[in-house]
């Protein structure tokens, strides 16, 4: 299957029946209407002149992350990782996870050492037990994504998760009590004492109770995060144009687990600073550059996600961005959708979903996307493609959608627990067919190339997706003239 009507083959009549031409041709119109405008240019060209219009780049955020940045085994495969970044994605999230970000306390990874070079992955029989897999020290993709013009997200500073985000060395400072009164990890079996009983646990406990059995550990919590978004900001701030300051926290808004003005929030992920997305934004403000678009982001896409937000916007917060994930992890999932099984991801939950969200009336970046393509072999393959195209048409054709980031770019590079065949690459860097869908689209249909000629003042008109342009012309003796120009 090597082509979209080859792969359109693997999807099921239902599943053609929910992407039927009614909604193929709203997403048209949609796409019309909202992501392209119309513009009126001065030029010096004379009258009458052909002006060659040429779109150079997208204003829409079409990004992914770049955790695998010299780390895939040999220089070729690194340097087609590297090439995507200018050519078919134009953003890219970095890896800003505080539990490998520093090992050890007061000592970030910013600055690379030789763990983090090719000479080092090039030679590394295991890179998936290597603790930085997927962690590369920060400065070199800062300074290579700056060299190429590419947007940075980073992505994350305040989460609660313990498996991806606290630092051992905070969990390790807990005193002895509180590992036996709180639940550091989601493993029910981590909670047991001899004889198979229960531990107390976290969850017995308020939030002030917590605090004032452990308030050395609750000042130390607040402190060390408050320090940590201090930090970043003072060294990425002025490079880095996005950040994720707050991850995945509706859940524990929803339970009414954000106290205004308490010590410590009751997080369902464990202790966590009180109101600490309130806090975490606040803090943020004050020390990031006006310019830095501050985004919260999650996965949680219900009315608590929503009402979240509005509450922390009517409390004063800079929020400009607000996230949202969509992860197909279960390779069965896109079975079912191909199969017409499921509702999973269809034309009207995406339409439902996104129309809840936009109630913020903030910009939406779909900031972590994952689509399976089931058992890798030709129709599974195809079935990622097609889905592919018609997730991204629709998202692209929605009105507050700012931005679309895919997640892992290249096959078994994910983290444990993520599917090994939701690349747009193999591993050895071979192009998929969901590759060349989502590059069609990016780099083919959603760009505007055309000539147009310069009226008797040198203006030229035209309609056209927004993002940057060059103008060419000739001028009255022979020689070509070409200027830049942006169409909002």
């Amino acid at each position: 299957m090597s082509t979209l009507a080859d792969w359109k083959q693997a999807m099921s009549q239902g599943y053609w029946d929910r992407w039927n031409d009614d909604v193929q041709a709203k997403i048209d119109r949609d796409i019309e209407a909202n992501r392209k405008a119309d513009g009126i240019f001065k030029t010096q060209a004379p009258k009458g002149a052909d002006v060659k219009i040429e779109q150079t780049s997208s204003s829409f955020i079409f990004g992914a992350h770049i955790f695998n940045f010299d780390q895939l085994g040999t220089d070729e495969r690194n340097a087609k990782y590297r090439d995507l970044y200018g050519t078919l994605f134009n953003s890219a999230t970095i890896a800003f996870y505080w539990k490998t970000l520093e090992f050890i306390e007061g000592k970030p990874r910013f600055e690379p050492s030789f763990r983090d070079t090719p000479a080092f992955w090039n030679n590394c029989p295991n890179p998936k037990e290597q603790p930085h897999w997927r962690r590369p020290a920060v400065d070199p993709v800062v300074e290579f994504c700056l060299s190429k013009g590419i947007r940075l997200h980073g992505h994350t500073i305040v989460w609660g998760n313990n498996t991806w985000q606290y630092p051992d060395w905070l969990m390790n400072s807990v005193p002895f009590d509180v590992l036996k009164h709180a639940k550091l990890d989601r493993n029910p079996q981590n909670h047991r004492l001899p004889g198979n009983a229960l531990a107390p646990c976290f969850e017995e406990m308020t939030a002030d109770e917590f605090a004032d059995r452990f308030p050395e550990f609750t000042t130390r919590l607040n402190t060390v995060i408050a320090r940590r978004i201090i930090e970043i900001a003072l060294r990425y701030g002025d490079k880095i144009d996005s950040w994720d300051v707050v991850n995945e926290s509706a859940t524990d808004y929803g339970k009414g687990l954000m106290v205004p003005g308490s010590r410590i929030c009751k997080s369902t992920y464990g202790p966590m600073p009180g109101d600490y997305t309130y806090r975490a934004f606040k803090i943020a403000e004050g020390v990031f550059p006006a310019k830095a678009k501050l985004n919260i982001n999650d996965y949680n896409m219900t009315d608590a996600y929503l009402n979240q937000v509005q509450d922390l916007l009517q409390r004063k917060c800079k929020i400009d961005i607000m996230g949202a994930q969509m992860h197909l992890f279960n390779p069965q999932t896109c079975l079912d959708i191909a199969d017409g099984k499921t509702e999973t991801e269809s034309p009207s939950v995406v339409y439902e979903k996104f129309s809840r969200l936009e109630k913020a009336g903030l910009p939406i970046h779909l900031s972590e996307i994952t689509i399976t393509a089931p058992n890798n072999d030709e129709r599974g393959q195809a079935i990622q493609a097609v889905i592919t195209r018609n997730l991204y048409r629709l998202w692209f054709s929605l009105k507050p959608m700012m931005g679309i980031t895919w997640w892992n770019v290249v096959d078994d590079c994910g983290a444990p627990g993520e599917p090994s065949v939701s690349g747009l690459f193999s591993r050895n860097m071979e192009p998929k067919p969901a590759y060349f869908a989502m590059n069609d689209l990016i780099n083919h249909e959603w760009r505007t190339n055309t000539c147009e000629k310069a009226d008797a003042d040198g203006n030229i008109s035209f309609r056209g997706f927004r993002g940057n342009y060059k103008l060419t012309w000739l001028d009255a003796q022979n020689n070509e003239c070409s200027e830049m120009v942006t169409l909002n």
